[in-house]
């Protein structure tokens, strides 16, 4: 049994989450945590990640398209690192590229807009996000 893992899309304004089911096969997007102060938002995904009594934790990784590191990669780093103090558990970064990208394509193809877009994209992509993840850890 694999156990729980919970996915992160970090974001300035709204972090997107997701969960796996125990076996580690199907992630679902549960929504946003909306919290600008870093602080707050580790609290905040500290007290879900307890809730939802997962075993580890993904982040999106956001590393350029050709493979670089910018600033936004740093800052991630950093959150995941502080995550990992904070809840004790394991802390995987993973290359988010093309998430949000898809993310907006499968919400184009459902027609979906306006504010409901806006809330839906990042809860989308951080699900994207620990599905890829599994799916690349598959044995």
């Amino acid at each position: 049994m694999v156990g729980k893992i919970l996915g992160i899309d970090y974001g300035e304004a709204r972090t997107g989450v997701a969960v796996s089911d125990a076996l580690g096969f199907l992630a679902n997007g549960i929504g946003n945590i909306e919290e600008r102060d870093i602080n707050r938002l580790i609290n905040k995904i500290a007290e879900k990640a307890a809730e939802l009594s997962v075993e580890k934790i993904v982040m999106g990784y956001p590393v350029n398209m050709n493979g670089t590191l910018g600033p936004k990669a740093e800052k991630v780093a950093r959150l995941a690192e502080r995550l990992k103090e904070k809840t004790g558990l394991p802390v995987a970064l993973f290359d988010e590229r093309c998430t949000t990208m898809a993310a907006h394509q499968f919400l184009n193809e459902t027609n979906t807009r306006g504010k409901k877009r806006k809330g839906v994209v990042d809860t989308l992509s951080a699900q994207i996000i620990l599905q890829n993840y599994m799916d690349s850890n598959k044995s």
